[in-house]
């Protein structure tokens, strides 16, 4: 018999988009929920940390391109 995995969550920060959120629900096997505290992305340990890495490069990059403006 397979265990479930178990499914964390990870607040996500004010400064993500749209597009970057619909991009990493896509890309990682994350999910959306929306709490009464603010939207969670919810997985398993590993994907949550990929979409974490993932969501700092992408703003990481335009907070550059921002700085060079």
């Amino acid at each position: 018999m397979e265990e479930e995995p178990t499914v964390y969550e990870m607040k996500l920060t004010n400064g993500i988009g749209e597009q970057m959120l619909a991009h990493v629900i896509e890309q990682f096997d994350v999910e959306l929920k929306q709490t009464e505290f603010g939207p969670k992305l919810q997985g398993t340990k590993e994907e949550l940390e990929k979409a974490q890495d993932y969501i700092v490069k992408v703003m990481k990059e335009r907070l550059d391109e921002l700085d060079k403006r």
